[in-house]
């Protein structure tokens, strides 16, 4: 008798994959240097991108195989039309412990009420300065005010966690990440700084801008001592610390300098409907022409199957060796 496959989305080195990243768009309001370096790049048609219905069917296929974490990813999900009605169809799917969204933030005081009657709870909001002119540098808009907003209207909702991702980059924003290690002390943010990595970029692009984590560490620790935050079982691949007497956290994602791959437990899903098994890979398994082909739910699911046994142990891009990738953050979601 044929054995059968494993049900479960597990790799060839014993990784239970249970997160999925989804990439509802490609399109953004915001242009980040480090999102799309050259601020130019063709968008996908329409007709490329998966719909909800499609992406609800894939939902409906991969969480018996296991995946019970999903985070909405861009672009900018907040763009696309109809995306409260879609939160509240994903997070009505029996099965997914945890529905979260990545956000610029900057349509978000718009839609809050709207995000939590879908049931969201859990935030990731890109902030990567508190200078107004320095943020207009870094996006290409003059939007910090609205993001800020956002943030403090979260927070009065009872939004939690909201963690405020940090890019860090050598000599853009590096002299604030004292200003952002503060802010646990006046709000309940969890505070994630995080290595700038070589997605769509030259090699000279990424040593200019890389600063190492232990170095933000350093100047985080020289200021006021950090406390160890034991990890929680649902936990991602942040250090998690905090200063004593602060409301607050921060965290540390370091991809570049301490990869964390043997832990990585995701695979993320783009909008135009392929599978990466790595972001750090330009290696994608497309799922979108036999979802459209007539392909079964078990075919489907083979597909993902398919793309686990893919993974590979660890990506290889160092500090020293970034090896900048081809694809955009842009295209494919953080």
């Amino acid at each position: 008798m044929k054995k059968m496959a494993n049900p479960r989305l597990v790799d060839t080195y014993n990784r239970h994959l249970n997160y999925l990243r989804v990439s509802v768009t490609d399109r953004c309001n915001l242009s980040c240097i480090y999102c799309k370096p050259d601020r130019c790049l063709p968008k996908l048609d329409h007709k490329d991108i998966l719909t909800y219905e499609e992406i609800l069917r894939l939902m409906r296929i991969v969480i018996p195989l296991g995946i019970s974490k999903v985070r909405l990813t861009g672009g900018e999900p907040l763009v696309r039309k109809g995306i409260c009605d879609f939160l509240s169809s994903l997070k009505a799917l029996e099965g997914l412990s945890d529905v979260s969204l990545t956000t610029n933030g900057i349509f978000l005081k718009k839609k809050l009420s709207r995000i939590k009657a879908a049931g969201i709870h859990r935030l990731n909001v890109s902030l990567d300065t508190l200078d107004r002119g320095k943020y207009r540098d870094i996006t290409g808009f003059d939007g910090f005010t609205e993001v800020w907003e956002g943030l403090a209207a979260a927070r009065e909702m009872g939004f939690d966690p909201i963690k405020v991702n940090v890019v860090v980059m050598r000599g853009m924003n590096d002299n604030e990440i004292l200003d952002f290690a503060r802010l646990t002390f006046e709000y309940p943010y969890h505070v994630r700084f995080i290595e700038y990595m070589p997605i769509g970029v030259s090699e000279s692009d990424h040593f200019f801008n890389y600063v190492p984590t232990a170095l933000i560490q350093d100047r985080i620790t020289s200021y006021q001592k950090l406390i160890p935050v034991p990890k929680g079982p649902d936990d991602g691949p942040s250090q998690r610390f905090t200063f004593q007497g602060s409301r607050g956290e921060i965290g540390f994602i370091s991809p570049m300098s301490n990869h964390f791959c043997h832990t990585c437990n995701r695979l993320r899903l783009t909008a135009s409907g392929q599978l990466r098994p790595c972001l750090l890979s330009d290696k994608e398994i497309d799922v979108r022409g036999p979802l459209r082909g007539g392909a079964s739910d078990r075919e489907l699911a083979d597909i993902f199957r398919q793309a686990a046994l893919s993974k590979e142990a660890e990506h290889h891009l160092t500090a020293d060796h970034p090896l900048g990738k081809m694809s955009r953050m842009s295209s494919i979601g953080g």
